[in-house]
């Protein structure tokens, strides 16, 4: 069995469930998921919801912006169905949480990593997304574990580097190769990699040497790492 790579749901289990929803998360930990990658923005009043998109088309059916409605106007349009941070951290009790930040801002942030500390989840929450987002986080947080979210084979320059202290270089799962892994394990970061939902993909990046594989098919990726997690639903 392989044990020392992470097994990270993307958005729950969005195959089955809907995805960045309380139901969409348990099923996920039900199959396995050692954390949940989450999307988290935040409403025109401050409060930070689960959701990728910007608007609600795609998921909820409403082209309605995010950052426009009050949570009482997205909890009208969705008849609930988007749950705050608050109530994923308190579903997920001792997990794992990957927030993903789209469209961070400097008011938005400091309204998650609020939220994270009241809920006393700051040793098990970690946060992604690109350059922007990630110094916004670190500067919000000076002990935030980051997954700094990378598009290209060129390493970051060490400033960045120097400024946000990620723990974690997130690629997209392409551009992992053996070389890449090896020269990040030397300089002492782990490597992510995100959305492999093949059998072939995972066991490649497996193969390369990542500490992290996102999936959206997380019960496939347990299986190719051996079998369940210690308490997971079979």
């Amino acid at each position: 069995m392989i044990t020392s790579v992470t097994a990270v749901a993307h958005r729950g289990d969005p195959y089955r469930v809907r995805e960045n929803t309380l139901a969409s998360i348990r099923s996920a930990l039900g199959r396995g998921a050692d954390a949940v990658e989450i999307d988290v923005r935040v409403t025109r009043d401050g409060v930070p919801v689960l959701l990728h998109d910007a608007t609600l088309k795609r998921l909820w059916g409403h082209d309605a912006r995010i950052d426009r409605l009050t949570h009482r106007e997205l909890t009208g349009l969705t008849r609930g169905g988007v749950p705050t941070l608050r109530e994923a951290l308190l579903a997920t009790e001792a997990h794992r949480l990957m927030i993903d930040l789209p469209g961070a801002t400097d008011a938005s942030v400091p309204a998650v990593i609020g939220v994270v500390r009241e809920c006393g989840a700051g040793e098990r929450v970690y946060y992604c997304a690109g350059p922007g987002a990630m110094l916004r986080v670190r500067a919000a947080d000076p002990h935030a574990e980051i997954a700094l979210t990378w598009a290209t084979h060129a390493p970051p320059r060490a400033v960045l580097l120097d400024a946000v202290r990620p723990r974690w270089l997130n690629y997209r799962f392409g551009l992992v190769d053996q070389e890449l892994t090896d020269r990040l394990h030397r300089d002492g970061l782990l490597v992510s990699a995100w959305t492999a939902d093949t059998r072939r993909t995972m066991r490649r990046l497996v193969r390369r040497g990542v500490d992290s594989v996102t999936t959206n098919r997380v019960d496939v990726l347990r299986g190719v790492l051996g079998g369940p997690a210690e308490g997971a639903a079979t």
